[in-house]
């Protein structure tokens, strides 16, 4: 069977935009990477540890948790679809020069660049409308979220370390879940966001490394140009400072809980098992094999899912 028209060239392979999405509608999905739905993932499991942990932190799950849970789910949707189409929009001459991103909608002409300013802004207004339904603190946090996301497209043209805001932008809603649960910050949930974005470090190194070479050529700057071949011992630090600052927003988050000893000891179990899968992932990496790359990057849904399953149980216990 022929791949579809206008499909992107790291698309998941016989994803649902390419096959059952209207024509027409398909060139809009591909700027929201609804074919490659691994980011939508990467960036709501942190809104969901945060969730799970300020609720591990109050003792005690509400109702209104499950609107959390759900709201969170569809602005990660959204808002990933637009800043994905911000970053499109901001990259499209690098994006031309580039073999794995130059079928992108804007580079090969599927859509304009009025047409993906006119999606991105939808989107985000339909993100907005769900952030409204939150309490007012959490409103503010997500407003402050367009910052990092803004500023994101632009950091590999002026630092070596990109990937740092794209954590800064990616784990943001592990604050402001935490915010949106239990109306104010914690240092619990401060720590947790650091611990996402030592993990956004890991994951996205090992992700832009397929683009190492071409970057090179156009002067984009990565993490994975300025750590080359020291890669593997710079991902390994970002393990171990994932694993414990995690546990450090366990220990933070559920102190003065002397009285629910096993669920403590659950809830920490959770960054250990995700730094085993870290560790497996360190296991089958090749810098230079541009499909083990991208195999593992997309691996990160399943480390990311891991210590929910543990904070779950906790909530139990």
């Amino acid at each position: 069977m022929p791949e579809p028209t206008g499909q992107v060239s790291d698309a998941v392979k016989g994803n649902w935009v390419d096959h059952l999405a209207p024509a027409a509608t398909r060139p809009y999905l591909r700027l929201s990477r609804a074919d490659r739905p691994i980011g939508t993932w990467l960036l709501l499991l942190p809104c969901w540890w945060g969730l799970a942990l300020a609720i591990l932190h109050d003792g005690q799950p509400r109702w209104t948790d499950l609107w959390i849970f759900i709201a969170c789910g569809l602005g990660a949707w959204l808002m990933r679809g637009a800043g994905c189409t911000w970053n499109d929009i901001t990259d499209r001459n690098f994006d031309g020069a580039v073999e794995r991103t130059k079928s992108r909608p804007i580079p090969s002409g599927q859509v304009s660049v009025k047409q993906a300013a006119t999606w991105m802004i939808a989107q985000a207004l339909i993100s907005f409308a769900i952030l409204l339904s939150f309490n007012t603190a959490a409103i503010a946090m997500g407003v402050l979220a367009l910052l990092p996301v803004a500023v994101y497209p632009f950091a590999k043209r002026f630092t070596w370390w990109p990937q740092v805001f794209l954590g800064l932008a990616f784990n943001w809603g592990a604050l402001l879940a935490w915010v949106a649960h239990t109306g104010s910050l914690h240092i619990a949930s401060v720590v947790l966001y650091i611990a996402g974005i030592s993990w956004t470090l890991f994951y996205d190194t090992i992700y832009a490394h397929q683009d190492k070479e071409d970057d090179a050529l156009i002067g984009v700057k990565s993490t994975a140009r300025l750590f080359a071949e020291n890669t593997p011992q710079w991902l390994r630090r970002f393990l171990v400072g994932t694993v414990v600052l995690i546990a450090l927003a366990i220990l933070l988050a559920m102190s003065g809980q002397s009285d629910r000893p096993f669920a403590i000891l659950l809830a920490l179990v959770a960054p250990w098992a995700m730094g085993l899968h870290m560790i497996w992932q360190l296991r089958q990496l090749d810098i230079d094999d541009n499909g083990i790359c991208l195999r593992l990057f997309r691996a990160n849904r399943d480390t990311g899912l891991i210590p929910l399953l543990f904070f779950a149980g906790a909530m139990f216990l």
